[in-house]
């Protein structure tokens, strides 16, 4: 699928297509180039976290599809976790600055990506906002990914844990259609729960059974931004989550996130299809 739209090369990883000095010549084929992309893209997530356990921070990678209420829900998290934790973060998006902006808003420090047309972010991309944040001075980093319920989930970005936003707007089976993206979920956010008396269609039952379904016992948390419903549980599994962490970096250990194979494959090249012309018929 996404060797057809393109999606494994972005303003991260495109110098990686351009082959080493002295070897022009060389012809690399298709498989190879997506491999390798593949490959160094594991690399440097690596290396990312890496950077980013030296400093003792622990990163956050928010996925969901448009529109779900992960930048409301960050503005909500600084707004209660600010003078306690040091929040800083990265957004995504394919064009503007306006979630960025958003969050500049409220004194933090934050890094817009604009992909132009990846629907994902990947480690390279992550690796050059990291040189744009003092990680001295973080104690809590949330990246927030392109909207969309299928690429995110297969890129290793350097992060620690997933979570993944899941809107009373959307479908309560969406974990049955994406399950790439919900298998690799550390964390289910139920948003924008206010609005449940209006969407009676939506079930969270529903929706945490689909879930469990894909074999995942990742916890599933209801809450609002808006209202503030739930956001205290929010604030429980994080407080949680970091200090789990600390603790593993005592003891020279980290966390990593889960990145699905199923996922992987739809970025690794596949068999090349050769189309046939009908024959004649009478």
């Amino acid at each position: 699928m996404c060797n057809t739209c393109g999606c494994n090369i972005t303003d991260g990883n495109r110098h990686l297509l351009s082959p080493p000095p002295n070897r022009a010549a060389q012809i690399s084929t298709p498989e190879k180039i997506l491999n390798g992309l593949l490959d160094h893209n594991d690399q440097q997530a690596r290396i990312n976290r890496t950077r980013l356990d030296a400093q003792g921070v622990l990163t956050i990678n928010l996925m969901s599809s448009p529109g779900s209420g992960k930048t409301s829900l960050l503005e909500s998290t600084i707004r209660t976790l600010q003078g306690k934790l040091r929040i800083g973060v990265i957004e995504g998006d394919l064009e503007t600055e306006n979630d960025a902006d958003r969050i500049r808003a409220l004194d933090v420090p934050v890094h817009q990506i604009t992909t132009g047309t990846a629907c994902h972010l990947d480690a390279h991309l992550i690796h050059s906002a990291l040189d744009r944040l003092d990680l001295t001075k973080l104690d809590l980093l949330f990246i927030e990914n392109v909207g969309n319920l299928v690429c995110p989930a297969s890129f290793d970005l350097g992060h620690h844990r997933n979570v993944i936003l899941l809107s009373v707007t959307e479908g309560d089976d969406k974990p049955a259609k994406y399950p790439v993206m919900f298998r690799a979920a550390d964390l289910m956010l139920i948003s924008k729960t206010d609005l449940l008396p209006y969407l009676t269609e939506f079930s969270p039952v529903r929706a945490e059974h689909c879930l469990r379904r894909l074999a995942s016992t990742a916890p599933a948390l209801h809450l609002s931004a808006r209202s503030g419903e739930g956001l205290a549980d929010w604030f429980g599994w994080l407080a949680a989550e970091i200090d789990h962490y600390r603790e593993l970096l005592k003891e020279r250990q980290t966390l990593t996130p889960r990145v699905e194979s199923e996922g992987r494959r739809l970025h690794a090249p596949g068999p090349q299809i050769v189309f046939r012309p009908l024959a004649a018929t009478t």
